[in-house]
Protein backbone atom coordinates (compact mmCIF):
# COMPACT_ATOMS: atom_id res chain seq x y z
CA UNK A 1 0.00 0.00 0.00
CA UNK A 2 3.16 2.50 0.87
CA UNK A 3 4.50 5.16 -0.09
CA UNK A 4 1.71 6.55 -1.62
CA UNK A 5 0.84 9.70 -2.95
CA UNK A 6 -2.30 12.35 -2.54
CA UNK A 7 -2.78 15.34 -4.53
CA UNK A 8 -4.30 18.12 -2.29
CA UNK A 9 -3.94 20.98 -5.43
CA UNK A 10 -2.06 21.72 -8.47
CA UNK A 11 -3.82 18.41 -9.62
CA UNK A 12 -6.31 20.02 -12.42
CA UNK A 13 -4.38 23.21 -12.54
CA UNK A 14 -0.99 25.36 -12.05
CA UNK A 15 -1.93 26.94 -8.99
CA UNK A 16 -1.84 25.32 -5.20
CA UNK A 17 0.69 22.85 -5.08
CA UNK A 18 -0.01 20.43 -2.19
CA UNK A 19 0.98 16.79 -2.43
CA UNK A 20 1.13 14.70 0.69
CA UNK A 21 3.64 11.60 0.64
CA UNK A 22 2.00 8.66 2.97
CA UNK A 23 4.81 6.48 4.26
CA UNK A 24 2.60 4.72 6.49
CA UNK A 25 -0.67 4.45 8.37
CA UNK A 26 1.27 6.72 11.04
CA UNK A 27 3.54 9.13 9.07
CA UNK A 28 2.95 11.43 6.28
CA UNK A 29 5.08 14.19 4.56
CA UNK A 30 3.39 17.93 2.78
CA UNK A 31 5.42 18.69 0.03
CA UNK A 32 4.62 22.37 -0.37
CA UNK A 33 0.97 24.09 0.61
CA UNK A 34 -0.03 26.97 -2.33
CA UNK A 35 -2.40 29.50 -2.55
CA UNK A 36 -5.30 28.45 -5.27
CA UNK A 37 -5.53 31.59 -7.83
CA UNK A 38 -8.28 32.48 -10.51
CA UNK A 39 -10.69 29.55 -10.72
CA UNK A 40 -8.48 26.28 -9.91
CA UNK A 41 -9.37 24.86 -6.67
CA UNK A 42 -8.49 21.70 -4.89
CA UNK A 43 -9.87 18.29 -5.15
CA UNK A 44 -11.71 18.68 -1.74
CA UNK A 45 -13.14 22.26 -2.74
CA UNK A 46 -10.46 24.72 -1.28
CA UNK A 47 -9.87 27.77 -3.90
CA UNK A 48 -9.02 31.26 -3.63
CA UNK A 49 -11.59 31.86 -1.47
CA UNK A 50 -12.19 28.93 0.56
CA UNK A 51 -8.92 28.58 2.14
CA UNK A 52 -8.97 26.47 5.25
CA UNK A 53 -7.28 22.82 5.08
CA UNK A 54 -10.17 20.75 4.24
CA UNK A 55 -7.28 17.51 5.04
CA UNK A 56 -6.58 15.77 8.40
CA UNK A 57 -3.03 16.57 9.54
CA UNK A 58 -2.50 15.01 12.45
CA UNK A 59 -0.24 12.63 10.82
CA UNK A 60 1.76 15.16 9.19
CA UNK A 61 5.29 14.22 10.15
CA UNK A 62 7.41 17.54 8.30
CA UNK A 63 6.36 20.68 5.76
CA UNK A 64 8.73 20.14 2.25
CA UNK A 65 9.14 23.37 0.64
CA UNK A 66 10.08 23.24 -3.08
CA UNK A 67 10.40 27.20 -3.36
CA UNK A 68 8.63 30.42 -2.11
CA UNK A 69 6.18 31.22 -4.39
CA UNK A 70 2.80 32.03 -2.67
CA UNK A 71 1.34 29.21 -5.21
CA UNK A 72 3.36 26.60 -3.26
CA UNK A 73 3.36 28.49 0.35
CA UNK A 74 0.62 30.67 0.58
CA UNK A 75 -1.71 28.25 2.68
CA UNK A 76 1.24 28.13 4.65
CA UNK A 77 -0.82 29.84 7.68
CA UNK A 78 -3.72 27.98 7.46
CA UNK A 79 -1.75 24.39 8.00
CA UNK A 80 -0.60 25.85 11.13
CA UNK A 81 -4.21 27.08 12.31
CA UNK A 82 -5.54 23.44 11.23
CA UNK A 83 -2.85 22.03 14.09
CA UNK A 84 0.37 21.67 11.87
CA UNK A 85 3.67 21.87 14.40
CA UNK A 86 5.88 20.02 12.43
CA UNK A 87 9.24 20.91 11.06
CA UNK A 88 9.43 23.13 8.08
CA UNK A 89 12.33 21.81 5.60
CA UNK A 90 13.97 23.89 2.89
CA UNK A 91 17.07 25.19 1.30
CA UNK A 92 19.00 27.74 3.26
CA UNK A 93 18.40 30.38 0.36
CA UNK A 94 14.68 29.73 0.94
CA UNK A 95 15.02 30.13 4.90
CA UNK A 96 15.70 33.60 4.28
CA UNK A 97 12.90 34.17 1.86
CA UNK A 98 10.10 32.00 2.94
CA UNK A 99 9.19 34.73 6.24
CA UNK A 100 9.30 37.49 4.12
CA UNK A 101 6.59 36.14 1.67
CA UNK A 102 4.65 34.18 4.64
CA UNK A 103 4.44 37.63 6.27
CA UNK A 104 2.97 39.57 3.18
CA UNK A 105 0.91 36.91 2.70
CA UNK A 106 -0.42 37.24 6.16
CA UNK A 107 -1.29 41.15 6.06
CA UNK A 108 -2.55 40.76 2.43
CA UNK A 109 -4.93 38.18 3.35
CA UNK A 110 -5.11 36.92 7.07
CA UNK A 111 -4.87 40.06 9.30
CA UNK A 112 -3.30 43.15 9.29
CA UNK A 113 -2.60 43.19 13.45
CA UNK A 114 1.32 43.51 13.44
CA UNK A 115 1.12 41.52 17.21
CA UNK A 116 -0.33 38.36 15.59
CA UNK A 117 1.78 38.96 12.38
CA UNK A 118 4.81 39.18 14.42
CA UNK A 119 3.81 35.79 16.65
CA UNK A 120 2.83 33.93 13.62
CA UNK A 121 6.42 34.47 12.10
CA UNK A 122 8.58 33.52 15.54
CA UNK A 123 6.49 30.72 15.08
CA UNK A 124 7.97 30.03 11.65
CA UNK A 125 11.25 30.79 12.31
CA UNK A 126 11.65 28.52 14.94
CA UNK A 127 9.95 25.60 12.60
CA UNK A 128 12.57 26.36 9.90
CA UNK A 129 14.80 23.65 9.17
CA UNK A 130 17.17 25.20 6.14
CA UNK A 131 18.92 21.48 4.28
CA UNK A 132 22.07 22.26 1.70
CA UNK A 133 21.82 20.71 -1.54
CA UNK A 134 22.38 17.52 -1.67
CA UNK A 135 22.67 16.23 1.66
CA UNK A 136 20.25 13.98 2.87
CA UNK A 137 18.30 14.04 6.03
CA UNK A 138 16.49 11.18 7.94
CA UNK A 139 12.91 12.01 9.53
CA UNK A 140 11.41 12.29 13.07
CA UNK A 141 8.46 9.32 12.46
CA UNK A 142 6.27 7.26 14.93
CA UNK A 143 5.92 4.14 13.04
CA UNK A 144 8.52 1.81 12.09
CA UNK A 145 9.22 3.28 8.03
CA UNK A 146 12.23 5.59 8.03
CA UNK A 147 12.26 8.00 5.39
CA UNK A 148 14.87 10.56 4.25
CA UNK A 149 14.63 13.33 1.85
CA UNK A 150 17.35 15.36 -0.37
CA UNK A 151 17.27 18.50 -1.70
CA UNK A 152 18.68 19.18 -5.58
CA UNK A 153 18.91 22.39 -7.18
CA UNK A 154 15.92 22.83 -9.36
CA UNK A 155 16.96 26.75 -11.20
CA UNK A 156 13.00 28.44 -11.15
CA UNK A 157 13.81 30.94 -8.47
CA UNK A 158 16.78 31.09 -5.99
CA UNK A 159 16.50 28.45 -3.68
CA UNK A 160 14.16 26.47 -5.47
CA UNK A 161 14.29 22.54 -5.37
CA UNK A 162 13.39 19.80 -6.32
CA UNK A 163 12.76 17.02 -3.26
CA UNK A 164 14.28 13.04 -3.23
CA UNK A 165 12.34 11.09 -0.67
CA UNK A 166 13.67 7.63 0.14
CA UNK A 167 11.04 5.24 2.15
CA UNK A 168 11.42 2.05 3.76
CA UNK A 169 15.16 -0.06 3.70
CA UNK A 170 17.31 -2.13 1.33
CA UNK A 171 15.95 -3.94 -1.82
CA UNK A 172 12.03 -2.87 -0.12
CA UNK A 173 13.18 0.92 -0.40
CA UNK A 174 11.23 3.27 -2.38
CA UNK A 175 12.24 7.08 -3.90
CA UNK A 176 9.60 9.37 -4.71
CA UNK A 177 11.02 12.61 -6.72
CA UNK A 178 8.74 15.65 -6.21
CA UNK A 179 9.69 18.15 -8.91
CA UNK A 180 8.59 21.30 -7.31
CA UNK A 181 8.82 23.71 -10.52
CA UNK A 182 11.84 23.10 -12.51
CA UNK A 183 13.37 26.24 -14.27
CA UNK A 184 14.82 26.54 -17.82
CA UNK A 185 18.83 25.93 -18.24
CA UNK A 186 20.78 29.38 -18.77
CA UNK A 187 18.70 31.46 -16.56
CA UNK A 188 19.64 34.60 -15.79
CA UNK A 189 21.42 34.34 -12.12
CA UNK A 190 20.99 30.90 -11.37
CA UNK A 191 22.83 27.88 -11.68
CA UNK A 192 21.22 25.20 -14.41
CA UNK A 193 18.85 22.69 -12.41
CA UNK A 194 20.47 19.50 -11.41
CA UNK A 195 19.96 15.70 -12.82
CA UNK A 196 18.52 13.22 -10.73
CA UNK A 197 20.19 9.76 -11.33
CA UNK A 198 16.56 7.96 -11.14
CA UNK A 199 13.69 7.02 -8.89
CA UNK A 200 10.78 4.99 -8.54
CA UNK A 201 8.19 7.51 -9.17
CA UNK A 202 8.32 11.14 -10.19
CA UNK A 203 6.06 13.61 -9.51
CA UNK A 204 6.38 16.11 -12.25
CA UNK A 205 5.00 19.87 -13.00
CA UNK A 206 3.63 20.24 -17.07
CA UNK A 207 2.99 23.88 -16.74
CA UNK A 208 4.61 24.00 -20.46
CA UNK A 209 4.23 20.56 -21.53
CA UNK A 210 2.76 21.66 -24.71
CA UNK A 211 5.73 23.91 -26.22
CA UNK A 212 8.91 25.22 -26.53
CA UNK A 213 10.60 28.63 -25.33
CA UNK A 214 12.63 30.65 -26.89
CA UNK A 215 16.68 30.52 -26.46
CA UNK A 216 17.77 33.27 -24.16
CA UNK A 217 19.38 35.44 -27.13
CA UNK A 218 15.94 35.39 -29.00
CA UNK A 219 14.19 36.65 -25.73
CA UNK A 220 16.64 38.90 -25.01
CA UNK A 221 15.89 40.07 -28.71
CA UNK A 222 12.15 40.35 -28.10
CA UNK A 223 12.55 42.28 -24.86
CA UNK A 224 14.83 44.73 -26.30
CA UNK A 225 12.22 45.46 -28.83
CA UNK A 226 9.25 45.83 -26.61
CA UNK A 227 11.45 48.20 -24.83
CA UNK A 228 12.29 49.98 -27.88
CA UNK A 229 8.67 50.51 -28.91
CA UNK A 230 8.36 52.25 -25.85
CA UNK A 231 11.83 54.35 -26.49
CA UNK A 232 9.78 55.37 -29.57
CA UNK A 233 6.33 56.26 -28.64
CA UNK A 234 7.58 57.86 -25.33
CA UNK A 235 5.30 54.94 -24.04
CA UNK A 236 5.71 52.80 -20.83
CA UNK A 237 6.22 48.99 -20.79
CA UNK A 238 4.36 47.47 -18.25
CA UNK A 239 5.59 44.20 -16.73
CA UNK A 240 3.05 42.10 -14.46
CA UNK A 241 5.69 40.86 -12.52
CA UNK A 242 5.96 38.36 -9.53
CA UNK A 243 8.09 39.75 -6.61
CA UNK A 244 10.64 36.66 -6.72
CA UNK A 245 12.67 35.08 -9.67
CA UNK A 246 11.87 36.80 -12.95
CA UNK A 247 11.65 40.29 -11.36
CA UNK A 248 14.96 39.92 -10.49
CA UNK A 249 16.07 38.29 -13.82
CA UNK A 250 14.27 40.85 -15.90
CA UNK A 251 16.46 43.82 -14.12
CA UNK A 252 19.63 41.48 -14.74
CA UNK A 253 18.54 41.36 -18.56
CA UNK A 254 17.84 45.04 -18.75
CA UNK A 255 21.05 45.81 -16.93
CA UNK A 256 23.04 43.68 -19.85
CA UNK A 257 20.84 45.41 -22.82
CA UNK A 258 21.36 48.96 -21.24
CA UNK A 259 25.18 48.13 -20.56
CA UNK A 260 25.74 46.89 -24.40
CA UNK A 261 23.60 50.06 -26.12
CA UNK A 262 26.05 52.07 -23.41
CA UNK A 263 29.18 50.20 -25.18
CA UNK A 264 27.68 51.68 -29.06
CA UNK A 265 28.27 55.08 -30.56
CA UNK A 266 24.56 56.44 -30.64
CA UNK A 267 23.50 56.85 -34.12
CA UNK A 268 20.87 59.78 -35.57
CA UNK A 269 17.74 58.46 -34.93
CA UNK A 270 18.08 55.40 -32.90
CA UNK A 271 16.58 54.93 -29.27
CA UNK A 272 18.38 56.74 -26.55
CA UNK A 273 18.37 54.39 -23.94
CA UNK A 274 20.06 57.10 -21.63
CA UNK A 275 16.60 58.01 -21.21
CA UNK A 276 14.55 55.05 -20.69
CA UNK A 277 13.55 54.80 -16.55
CA UNK A 278 13.21 51.46 -14.48
CA UNK A 279 10.54 51.75 -12.15
CA UNK A 280 10.22 48.58 -9.42
CA UNK A 281 6.80 49.20 -7.93
CA UNK A 282 7.06 46.28 -5.29
CA UNK A 283 8.08 47.43 -2.01
CA UNK A 284 8.45 43.08 -1.36
CA UNK A 285 10.29 42.71 -5.08
CA UNK A 286 12.56 45.65 -3.21
CA UNK A 287 13.30 43.55 -0.07
CA UNK A 288 13.82 40.38 -2.23
CA UNK A 289 15.72 41.78 -4.69
CA UNK A 290 18.19 43.60 -1.54
CA UNK A 291 17.88 39.32 -0.45
CA UNK A 292 19.47 38.19 -3.83
CA UNK A 293 22.12 40.56 -3.33
CA UNK A 294 22.82 38.56 -0.31
CA UNK A 295 22.90 35.35 -1.24
CA UNK A 296 25.30 35.93 -4.22
CA UNK A 297 27.51 32.87 -3.45
CA UNK A 298 24.49 30.96 -5.46
CA UNK A 299 24.71 33.22 -8.47
CA UNK A 300 25.67 30.90 -11.73
CA UNK A 301 29.31 31.95 -12.66
CA UNK A 302 28.34 34.44 -15.51
CA UNK A 303 26.66 36.65 -12.74
CA UNK A 304 29.53 36.57 -10.46
CA UNK A 305 31.61 37.41 -13.49
CA UNK A 306 29.69 40.59 -13.84
CA UNK A 307 31.19 40.98 -10.06
CA UNK A 308 34.55 41.27 -10.64
CA UNK A 309 34.13 43.29 -13.34
CA UNK A 310 32.57 46.28 -11.31
CA UNK A 311 29.27 45.94 -12.53
CA UNK A 312 26.05 45.39 -10.53
CA UNK A 313 23.23 43.69 -12.51
CA UNK A 314 20.78 44.19 -9.63
CA UNK A 315 21.35 47.63 -8.42
CA UNK A 316 22.13 49.91 -11.39
CA UNK A 317 21.69 53.29 -12.16
CA UNK A 318 18.48 54.07 -14.05
CA UNK A 319 16.73 52.08 -11.48
CA UNK A 320 14.05 53.20 -9.43
CA UNK A 321 11.93 51.33 -6.33
CA UNK A 322 8.95 53.07 -5.25
CA UNK A 323 7.78 52.75 -1.62
CA UNK A 324 5.39 54.24 -0.33
CA UNK A 325 1.71 54.08 -1.98
CA UNK A 326 1.41 57.53 -2.25
CA UNK A 327 5.03 57.69 -4.21
CA UNK A 328 3.09 54.86 -6.29
CA UNK A 329 0.06 57.54 -7.45
CA UNK A 330 2.09 60.18 -8.27
CA UNK A 331 4.23 57.69 -10.43
CA UNK A 332 0.64 56.14 -12.21
CA UNK A 333 -0.21 60.15 -12.58
CA UNK A 334 3.08 61.17 -13.90
CA UNK A 335 3.41 58.11 -16.40
CA UNK A 336 0.11 58.36 -17.69
CA UNK A 337 0.51 61.96 -18.78
CA UNK A 338 3.94 62.09 -19.38
CA UNK A 339 6.15 61.86 -22.72
CA UNK A 340 8.82 60.08 -20.99
CA UNK A 341 9.40 56.35 -21.92
CA UNK A 342 9.69 54.16 -18.98
CA UNK A 343 9.54 50.32 -17.96
CA UNK A 344 7.42 49.54 -14.91
CA UNK A 345 8.11 46.03 -13.06
CA UNK A 346 5.08 46.16 -10.53
CA UNK A 347 3.55 43.40 -8.29
CA UNK A 348 0.99 41.40 -9.44
CA UNK A 349 1.99 38.99 -11.95
CA UNK A 350 -1.74 37.57 -12.70
CA UNK A 351 -3.03 41.03 -12.61
CA UNK A 352 -5.86 39.85 -10.39
CA UNK A 353 -4.48 42.45 -7.36
CA UNK A 354 -1.19 44.31 -6.23
CA UNK A 355 0.01 48.16 -7.61
CA UNK A 356 0.05 46.74 -11.81
CA UNK A 357 -3.68 47.00 -11.67
CA UNK A 358 -3.49 50.72 -11.29
CA UNK A 359 -0.98 50.92 -13.73
CA UNK A 360 -3.25 49.06 -16.03
CA UNK A 361 -6.65 50.84 -15.36
CA UNK A 362 -4.48 53.99 -16.28
CA UNK A 363 -2.27 52.78 -19.35
CA UNK A 364 -4.64 49.93 -20.81
CA UNK A 365 -6.68 52.29 -23.01
CA UNK A 366 -3.57 54.19 -24.53
CA UNK A 367 -1.89 52.68 -27.80
CA UNK A 368 1.42 54.37 -26.89
CA UNK A 369 1.81 51.51 -24.14
CA UNK A 370 2.65 48.03 -23.98
CA UNK A 371 1.68 45.44 -21.36
CA UNK A 372 4.19 43.04 -21.90
CA UNK A 373 3.60 39.14 -20.04
CA UNK A 374 6.74 37.32 -18.89
CA UNK A 375 4.80 34.58 -16.42
CA UNK A 376 2.21 32.09 -16.68
CA UNK A 377 -1.09 33.53 -16.39
CA UNK A 378 -3.84 31.36 -14.79
CA UNK A 379 -7.55 30.97 -16.32
CA UNK A 380 -9.85 32.86 -14.59
CA UNK A 381 -7.23 35.58 -13.89
CA UNK A 382 -7.66 39.38 -15.07
CA UNK A 383 -3.90 38.47 -16.97
CA UNK A 384 -5.41 35.48 -18.61
CA UNK A 385 -8.17 37.78 -20.08
CA UNK A 386 -5.97 40.51 -21.09
CA UNK A 387 -3.46 37.84 -22.63
CA UNK A 388 -6.31 36.64 -24.85
CA UNK A 389 -8.62 39.29 -25.58
CA UNK A 390 -5.98 42.07 -25.56
CA UNK A 391 -4.40 41.59 -28.97
CA UNK A 392 -8.28 41.49 -30.63
CA UNK A 393 -9.05 45.17 -29.00
CA UNK A 394 -11.19 42.99 -26.58
CA UNK A 395 -11.46 44.17 -22.55
CA UNK A 396 -10.66 43.52 -19.45
CA UNK A 397 -12.62 43.94 -15.90
CA UNK A 398 -10.07 45.43 -13.29
CA UNK A 399 -11.75 46.26 -9.76
CA UNK A 400 -15.36 45.82 -11.40
CA UNK A 401 -14.40 48.44 -13.97
CA UNK A 402 -15.08 47.92 -17.60
CA UNK A 403 -11.31 48.50 -19.60
CA UNK A 404 -10.94 48.48 -23.47
CA UNK A 405 -7.59 47.47 -24.39
CA UNK A 406 -5.69 49.38 -26.91
CA UNK A 407 -2.26 48.90 -25.72
CA UNK A 408 0.40 46.55 -27.74
CA UNK A 409 -0.30 43.36 -25.43
CA UNK A 410 3.24 40.53 -25.43
CA UNK A 411 3.70 37.52 -24.28
CA UNK A 412 7.85 36.03 -23.46
CA UNK A 413 7.10 32.87 -23.18
CA UNK A 414 10.73 32.64 -22.61
CA UNK A 415 11.01 34.54 -19.54
CA UNK A 416 8.90 31.84 -18.12
CA UNK A 417 10.78 30.62 -14.63
CA UNK A 418 9.88 27.01 -15.84
CA UNK A 419 10.85 24.12 -17.91
CA UNK A 420 9.02 24.21 -21.29
CA UNK A 421 8.63 20.53 -23.31
CA UNK A 422 12.15 19.88 -23.80
CA UNK A 423 13.29 20.71 -20.48
CA UNK A 424 10.55 18.62 -18.78
CA UNK A 425 11.29 15.32 -21.28
CA UNK A 426 15.03 15.36 -20.39
CA UNK A 427 14.10 15.35 -16.94
CA UNK A 428 12.91 12.11 -17.10
CA UNK A 429 14.76 10.77 -19.91
CA UNK A 430 18.44 11.97 -18.60
CA UNK A 431 18.30 9.50 -15.78
CA UNK A 432 19.97 6.36 -15.66
CA UNK A 433 17.12 4.76 -14.03
CA UNK A 434 14.04 5.86 -15.47
CA UNK A 435 10.75 6.22 -13.07
CA UNK A 436 8.38 3.17 -13.54
CA UNK A 437 5.36 5.93 -13.07
CA UNK A 438 5.38 9.48 -13.76
CA UNK A 439 2.26 11.63 -12.72
CA UNK A 440 1.76 14.89 -14.19
CA UNK A 441 0.67 17.97 -11.95
CA UNK A 442 0.69 21.52 -11.90
CA UNK A 443 -0.34 22.29 -15.52
CA UNK A 444 -3.66 22.72 -17.63
CA UNK A 445 -5.77 19.96 -19.15
CA UNK A 446 -3.87 20.42 -22.71
CA UNK A 447 -0.42 20.70 -21.25
CA UNK A 448 -0.41 18.16 -19.38
CA UNK A 449 -2.35 15.80 -22.52
CA UNK A 450 0.62 16.61 -24.87
CA UNK A 451 3.55 15.69 -22.59
CA UNK A 452 1.88 12.79 -21.23
CA UNK A 453 1.90 11.61 -24.66
CA UNK A 454 5.37 12.29 -25.30
CA UNK A 455 6.65 10.55 -22.51
CA UNK A 456 4.08 7.54 -23.20
CA UNK A 457 5.46 7.25 -26.88
CA UNK A 458 9.03 7.18 -25.83
CA UNK A 459 7.88 4.52 -22.30
CA UNK A 460 6.95 6.01 -19.57
CA UNK A 461 3.74 5.29 -17.84
CA UNK A 462 2.35 8.33 -17.08
CA UNK A 463 -1.05 9.26 -14.97
CA UNK A 464 -2.07 12.72 -15.41
CA UNK A 465 -4.12 14.90 -12.47
CA UNK A 466 -7.27 15.11 -13.82
CA UNK A 467 -7.51 11.40 -13.87
CA UNK A 468 -6.15 10.98 -10.05
CA UNK A 469 -8.76 11.11 -7.37
CA UNK A 470 -7.59 11.21 -3.35
CA UNK A 471 -6.51 8.82 -2.49
CA UNK A 472 -4.88 7.19 -5.32
CA UNK A 473 -1.29 5.58 -5.42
Amino acid sequence: MFPKIIHHGARDGVTGSCHELQISLEDALLIDCGLFQGAEVSPGGAGADQLAIEFPTDHIRALVVTHVHIDHVGRIPYLIAAGFKGPIYCSEPSALLLPMVLEDAMRVGVTRNQDLIDRYIKFIRKQLRPLPYGQWQQLAVQGDTPVSIRLQRAGHILGSAWVECLTGEGDGATSVIFSGDLGAKDTPLLVDPDQPEGCDILVLESTYGDRLHDDRQGRIKTLKSAVEHALKDAGTVLIPAFSIGRTQELLYELEEIIHQASQREQQPNSPDWKELNIILDSPLAARFTDVYRQLKPYWDAEAREKLSQGRHPLAFEQLTTVDSHKEHQQIVNYLAHSKKPAIVLAAGGMCAGGRIVNYLKAMLGEPKHDVLFVGYQAKGTPGRDIQEYGPRGGYVFLDGEKIVIRAQVHTLSGYSAHADQQGLVGFVEGMVSRPREVRLVHGDQEAKSVLASLLASRGSLVLTGTGLKPGDN
